[in-house]
């Protein structure tokens, strides 16, 4: 604290001992010392308190920094999770577009397909899903070309006609298998080339 040396006590104990006298000098000594004493922790107190505060400012700079960075964070994943959308709805658009444009070369049976497939997606979607979120949502249609009472397939029908009557199946009542959609340019979807 002071920057005191042995020579200067020195002289302070000898001023001391003469000015106060031999008998009161251990007196004045002790209430010196004590009085040192509580200096010394006051200047340690205050220096904790000190240290303590700038370590709360600091503290509290960081907090705001993480929360400006948080909040970064979240606009971003929002700005990110938005494009995503777009994308996947632009996807979902071109994919229709293309399954619409095959349906008209084979009959609609690509249609009913891509149809069903996405019925089947959505129901697993809505099994995943916990029963308070199913409850908000609405149902999700099914195939949209209803089946006739009873019938399944082209196959089904003629093996259970078969069976039914113990006649074969004539060639007007075997199934037809649907023909292969085969592109044969990119140029010949309405929206371009896949892709």
């Amino acid at each position: 604290m002071f920057d005191v040396a042995f020579s200067e006590l020195l002289v302070i104990g000898l001023v001391a001992l003469i000015v106060i006298g031999p008998e009161r000098l251990p007196k004045v000594a002790r209430t010196a010392g004590q009085w040192l004493g509580r200096l010394n922790r006051y200047v340690s107190q205050v220096k904790q308190d000190i240290d303590r505060d700038i370590k709360l400012e600091e503290l509290r700079k960081m907090q705001q920094e993480m929360k400006e960075t948080a909040q970064k964070y979240e606009i971003l994943a929002g700005n990110v999770a938005r494009e995503a959308e777009t994308v996947v709805e632009q996807e979902t658009t071109q994919i229709s577009r293309v399954m619409q444009a095959m349906s008209t070369t084979d009959g609609g049976l690509a249609q009913q397909e891509y149809d069903r497939i996405k019925a089947e997606g959505a129901a697993q979607a809505a099994a995943a899903l916990p029963p308070a979120v199913l409850a908000e949502t609405p149902p999700v249609p099914a195939d949209p070309a209803p089946a006739e009472a009873g019938a399944t397939d082209g196959k089904a029908n003629v093996d259970d006609k078969v069976r039914a009557t113990g006649t074969p199946a004539t060639k007007d009542e075997r199934p037809v298998p649907p023909k292969p959609v085969v592109a044969s340019a990119a140029d010949d979807y309405p929206d371009g080339p896949v892709g």
